[in-house]
C-alpha cells in the first residue's frame, strides 16, 4: 500500500515541478518593473525593463556650461529612490544642500552627492524636456535614449510602474 501511494504522489509531484517550472519565469517578468516616460497626451514615447534593484540616470547638459549632470535612480523595494548626483561643478544652479546626502569629489574636479536616498512621491516626476542642447536623456547600462529627440520643449512624465 505505501508504494502505491508513493508512486502516486510520484506521478503528481513530477507534472507538479514542470508547471511550476514552466511559471517561474512568467512570475518573474510579472515582478519586473518599467521605467516608463509619458508625453502630456498620455502617450508613451519611452519604456525600459527596471526590476528591482536595477537604477537609471537622467542626463543633462548644463543649459549655461554645456557640461554633463547627472541624477541617479534605483528601483528599491518597489519604490523610485534619488540616490546620487553627478555634478561636474557648482555652476548656476548646481550646488549641495547640506543634509542632504554626502558629497565626495569624483577625482576629476567635480563631486558626487551621495546617499541622497530620497524616495520620489507616487514614484513619479514631471520634467519640461530641454532642446537638443540641453538633450536630456535616460542613461540606463551604458545606453542612451535622447528624450529631447522625442519630445523637445514639451512636458513629460518620468514614472516607474509596478504590475498590479
Amino acid at each position: 500500500m505505501r508504494s502505491a501511494i508513493l508512486t502516486a504522489s510520484r506521478r503528481a509531484f513530477v507534472p507538479a515541478a514542470l508547471l511550476l517550472c514552466l511559471l517561474l519565469p512568467l512570475s518573474v517578468l510579472a515582478a519586473e518593473g518599467w521605467l516608463e516616460v509619458h508625453d502630456d497626451d498620455g502617450r508613451r514615447i519611452a519604456a525600459l525593463p527596471m526590476p528591482e534593484g536595477e537604477g537609471w540616470c537622467l542626463e543633462w547638459n548644463h543649459s549655461v556650461e554645456g557640461f554633463a549632470v547627472l541624477d541617479c535612480y534605483r528601483h528599491r523595494d518597489g519604490r523610485m529612490v534619488l540616490e546620487r548626483s553627478h555634478l561636474p561643478d557648482f555652476a548656476a544652479g548646481l550646488d549641495h544642500i547640506p543634509g542632504r546626502g554626502r558629497q565626495v569629489s569624483d577625482g576629476d574636479g567635480g563631486y558626487w552627492i551621495e546617499a541622497i536616498d530620497e524616495p520620489v512621491p507616487g514614484n513619479a516626476y514631471l520634467l519640461r524636456v530641454g532642446s537638443l542642447r540641453v538633450d536630456h536623456r535616460l542613461v540606463v547600462e551604458g545606453q542612451r535614449i535622447s528624450l529631447s529627440r522625442l519630445a523637445a520643449n514639451r512636458r513629460v512624465t518620468i514614472r516607474l510602474t509596478l504590475p498590479d
